[in-house]
């Protein structure tokens, strides 16, 4: 049927800080059928944060086996700790017709769009300016000044690589910035890619 929901994979990538959470909160009020991927990390846990919900929190030395087991669709080292998307979780998601949506870094996009380009739409999120960024990353309380300083220095890089993306998002108001997410992530499943041609033809001439 040409009416089926494809699988189908949205990347979300921007600075720390730059609301992406807060965004994808709004995405899920209206989409029920998605996975979001979750990565695994050898960064220890910040307070509040759940093994098998926020990130699956590993040792370096579990994390590279599966390196060498071709366990990850993507891996980067950031901030000294690798982080990861396993790929078994993903796959079974995309056999299921979800919409899998990925936050990972610019490292991490240029992979996956490398693997899996004709299934992938991409969002790079940030904030108006770098001061409101800073603004952000001290408010929140959750970092010392020495990560700050790391997240607002990658930031600077990540900013460049936002014309490799589908989408760019200015997340200055909130509320349109969500709109405008939810419009993306609604469109990405039906990206003309993403239908086997020979049926799709094949079923309009009958």
């Amino acid at each position: 049927m040409i009416s089926e929901k494809k699988g189908a994979i949205l990347i979300l990538s921007g600075p720390s800080g730059c609301g992406k959470s807060t965004l994808l909160k709004e995405v899920y009020k209206e989409i029920d059928d998605y996975y979001f991927s979750i990565s695994t990390t050898t960064r220890a846990p910040r307070v509040g944060e759940q093994n098998g919900v926020d990130y699956f929190f590993v040792s370096k030395e579990e994390f590279e086996e599966d390196i060498k087991n071709d366990g990850f669709l993507e891996y980067a080292k950031v901030h000294d700790n690798y982080y990861g998307t396993s790929l078994k979780p993903i796959m079974k998601a995309l056999k299921e017709g979800k919409l899998v949506i990925f936050d990972i870094d610019v490292q991490g996009h240029e992979i996956v769009r490398k693997k899996l380009d004709s299934i992938v739409t991409s969002v790079f999120i940030t904030t108006p300016n770098l001061n409101i960024l800073k603004d952000r990353l001290t408010s929140r309380d959750t970092d010392s000044s020495e990560i700050i300083e790391k997240r607002i220095k990658n930031a600077k890089t990540e900013v460049e690589y936002f014309d490799t993306y589908d989408y760019l998002i200015i997340n200055d108001n909130l509320e349109l910035a969500a709109k405008q997410l939810v419009s993306i992530a609604n469109i990405t499943r039906i990206k003309a890619k993403l239908f086997d041609k020979e049926k799709i033809v094949s079923n309009w001439l009958n």
